[in-house]
């Protein structure tokens, strides 16, 4: 119930934001090119309170789920003013392709403002940084160890990425689910090729890299027991917080995910720890428990530490410009495979897929995952809303060129039968990616094949 809570809360308030934000857009463009604006609201449904003033009806509404800019004369179904000047329809075609674009440029530009914040306020880094996208284990029979991937390995190019982080990692193994992708990893010096058959679950949303068998090095120097459960293997074993973890099994692990993903792989096998205990080495061996579905010792170590570095303005910006260009063609590079079938349109995410992202982003530490996530999205949504379909900003852009080319207006009557068929798959489309979104949920999951 409180995942369900924080997951709703976090979506109205993103999306709200990402939605007014867009239709601020529209609204500023229309208001310099003198269109009549008759209503800008936040939320649908029965106004609940507002202010008018200038002729615009600035209003709340009972649904707070994004909002809309109502300008005279802009909706083709409707019958179109004839004798004024200030209506939608009245404007020189340039104007109303340049309220079109409006709004996805506030996305775009909110993307950037968001990611510039961070960057100038906040840019956490880990407090003990590990630059180099290095293995620090792979799961024995995972892909990633059929690949031929080992224990040091630094990754040079991951699909068509060279030099990536761990994250562009994620992103492209997500893109390329079931699918063989070629790595280029660096091995004692000396540059191997590898080809990576990426597993079928990496479309699903709560796949992550230690599924693929990749465990990657966060951290350096060994790992700090910050505490150990009572009655658990870990406790009975002798194992103290305060305890560095300089090996398991003779390898040196570094952070405390990678340990745990180690431990599922051995099961009930006793396991060989060296602990350095006040500058003296002690060796324990402990034997996991299952607890809680997994098999653990019963311990938790140091998360990874991070602290602010903010950046000089520079800096901010070219960071930011950077995250914008990175996700602008991510969003291409997706529909790209969508369009050449090597993406499933399942894979996609809907309104209940954003709750859940926007729920574990709220809840996670630090700012970073609250600001990339909303900048993301922000970014996804004027991208889409760019699509040469009716209804978005992009089939109006469209049907406005299509006129100037033409130059004569397309007939009201043909406009409303392309608004009515771009309605209908819209919605057929919105019902299949909801349908989508609810098989992913983790209380449905007994239904997959």
């Amino acid at each position: 119930m409180h995942q369900f809570l924080v997951s709703t809360v976090a979506f109205i308030v993103l999306i709200g934001v990402m939605v007014i934000v867009h239709e601020l857009g529209h609204f500023i463009v229309a208001k310099l090119c003198r269109v009549r604006v008759e209503a800008f609201s936040f939320g649908f449904g029965p106004r609940l309170f507002g202010v008018k003033y200038g002729g615009t009806d600035y209003k709340v509404c009972l649904l707070p789920l994004g909002g809309f800019v109502k300008m005279t004369g802009e909706n083709p179904m409707e019958s179109e003013p004839v004798n004024d000047p200030e209506a939608f329809t009245s404007h020189p075609r340039w104007q109303r392709i340049l309220i079109g674009l409006a709004g996805p440029a506030a996305n775009f530009i909110l993307a950037f403002a968001l990611m510039f914040i961070y960057f100038v306020w906040f840019n956490e880094v880990p407090a003990v940084q590990v630059k180099t996208t290095t293995v620090e284990w792979v799961t024995l029979g995972s892909a990633a160890a059929n690949a031929g991937f080992k224990a040091g390995d630094g990754i040079e190019r991951f699909d068509n990425v060279n030099l990536p982080d761990w994250e562009q990692v994620y992103e492209h193994l997500k893109l390329n689910a079931n699918q063989n992708v070629a790595v280029t990893v660096d091995r004692d010096g000396a540059s191997v090729p590898l080809t990576l058959h990426v597993p079928t679950d990496a479309r699903n949303d709560d796949f992550d890299l230690s599924d693929a068998g990749l465990l990657p090095q966060y951290l350096n120097g060994p790992i700090q027991v910050s505490d150990v459960e009572a009655g658990t293997p870990a406790a009975a074993a002798g194992l103290r917080a305060g305890d560095a973890i300089e090996s398991v099994n003779g390898h040196p692990f570094h952070y405390v995910g990678t340990f745990a993903a180690y431990v599922q792989s051995t099961g009930n096998q006793p396991i060989h720890l060296e602990v350095d205990r006040g500058g003296k080495t002690i060796p324990i061996v402990a034997t996991p428990e299952k607890l809680d579905s997994r098999w653990m010792l019963g311990f938790s170590g140091n998360p990874i530490p991070y602290r602010n570095e903010p950046l000089k303005f520079t800096a901010a910006w070219k960071k930011s410009t950077v995250f914008c260009d990175q996700n602008s063609l991510l969003v291409v590079d997706v529909l790209e495979r969508l369009f050449t079938h090597r993406v499933s349109v399942s894979q996609l995410m809907g309104p209940v897929g954003i709750a859940r992202a926007a729920g574990q982003a709220a809840e996670m530490n630090g700012w970073f995952p609250k600001f990339a996530l909303a900048g993301e999205i922000s970014i996804n949504l004027g991208i889409l809303n760019l699509f040469p379909f009716p209804i978005l900003d992009g089939g109006l852009i469209l049907l406005l060129a299509i006129e100037s080319f033409l130059r004569h207006d397309i007939s009201l009557n043909v406009k409303e039968r392309i608004y009515q068929a771009a309605f209908v798959v819209l919605m057929v489309f919105f019902v299949f990616i909801i349908f989508n979104d609810v098989s992913k949920l983790p209380a449905f999951s007994h239904v997959k094949p």
